[in-house]
């Protein structure tokens, strides 16, 4: 006699998020910028399909850090010459400072648009 389990089911598309969750995650992405761009890819690549708010907001943060990175290789190259270090500390406060400015106002229930970013995700 042989022992026949049925094949695993297919996995279910994962449920939509709530407008709470749906606004906590969209304020995290931003706060998450205060770690690098990290958090805001894993945000927006896990919650993309499931919230509207999510999306775009994790979008936004994304394409900021983007942008923050790149200041930090300009900084970490022009460190050679000393004004570097400079580029680099102002890239982390702006960071900082923004990402904290755009949880808040999504946390508010707003949207958050960063004044300048390299928007490479569309």
């Amino acid at each position: 006699m042989t022992d026949q389990t049925p094949p695993p089911a297919a996995p279910a598309s994962a449920a939509p998020l709530t407008p709470a969750e749906d606004k906590q995650w969209a304020s995290f992405a931003h706060l998450g910028g205060i770690l690098g761009f990290l958090p805001s890819l894993i945000i927006w690549l896990v919650f993309k399909d499931r919230g509207e708010k999510t999306n775009v907001e994790a979008k936004e943060a994304l394409n900021f850090q983007i942008t923050i990175l790149f200041a930090y290789i300009v900084g970490s190259i022009l460190s050679l010459v000393f004004i570097g270090v400079f580029i680099s500390l102002a890239a982390w406060v702006v960071s900082i400072i923004f990402s904290i400015m755009g949880f808040m106002k999504v946390n508010e229930g707003g949207s958050y648009r960063y004044p300048f970013a390299i928007r490479l995700i569309k």
